[in-house]
């Protein structure tokens, strides 16, 4: 079974907030009547149907490690076997606790990270659980097995050094084809960070980083795939920031392909 699950978390966010409403807004694009349910496989992504909707988790404490304990305990009780689930962030922190609950049910996971940025950081902020910091805590854990990045366009020296020091496989947005990802082995977890597109494509992140990705190349990269996909996230959408729901339709969209892979 596909689940969908909304986590509302922006505290680990560096720069702006908002991307906590990301889960409701992303959801309304589902009911709002201006596009259908179906992915471009022909496979018809209805709730109750194809998925499950577990709706949002509640946070009572937004502590960085209490959060952290939240998601994690909330993503393995509903990893049963056979299951699968896709979660809407919220900003990138949520993809630590996520992982280590995967992990232990994949413990041969390997993790597909698209992204602008590479979160490697060994420390943002004095925040280990910062958005920013992601895929260093995952790595440094020893939770995937490999860890591929594709989209990367600013790295600086310290992520550089922080990515040679894990073994990480960066393709940079300027190196970018869609068979960059033909070597990719599963079972894989793909992370989904939406300012990987291009700011003409999705205006609404907190980063926008000119030089990205098009939404088709996106689509591309994501059909692509060969290999089964457990699990994955879609983070760091800012719905403060979006112009006439623009990037919250990108969202559902690639809601409903993640889905068609998942499959």
């Amino acid at each position: 079974m596909i689940k969908v699950a909304g986590i509302p978390f922006d505290a680990n966010s560096s720069f702006l907030k908002g991307s906590s409403y990301a889960p409701r807004r992303i959801r309304l694009m589902d009911i709002d009547g201006s596009a259908n349910a179906f992915a471009e496989n022909g496979l018809e992504v209805l709730n109750g149907v194809t998925y499950n909707d577990m709706g949002d988790i509640n946070f009572a404490n937004t502590n960085p490690a209490a959060a952290y304990e939240t998601i994690h305990s909330f993503v393995a009780t509903q990893l049963m076997p056979d299951d699968k689930l896709l979660c809407l962030g919220g900003d990138h922190s949520i993809s630590f606790p996520i992982i280590a609950a995967y992990a232990k049910q994949y413990p041969d996971l390997h993790i597909l990270h698209i992204d602008a940025h590479a979160d490697l950081y060994d420390n943002f902020d004095d925040n280990p659980y910062s958005h920013a910091s992601p895929f260093a805590r995952i790595m440094e854990a020893g939770l995937a097995q490999s860890l591929t990045q594709v989209g990367i366009r600013t790295l600086n020296t310290h992520q550089r050094e922080q990515a040679k020091r894990f073994g990480v496989h960066i393709t940079a947005m300027k190196d970018f084809t869609p068979a960059c990802i033909d070597a990719i082995k599963g079972p894989l977890y793909v992370s989904l960070d939406l300012d990987v597109l291009d700011p003409a494509f999705a205006p609404g992140v907190s980063h926008h980083e000119p030089g990205g990705l098009s939404t088709r190349q996106l689509l591309q990269l994501l059909q692509n795939i060969k290999v089964p996909v457990v699990g994955a996230d879609i983070v760091e959408y800012n719905p403060t920031r979006d112009v006439h729901n623009m990037t919250a339709m990108v969202a559902y969209k690639l809601l409903k392909e993640l889905i068609a892979i998942m499959v």
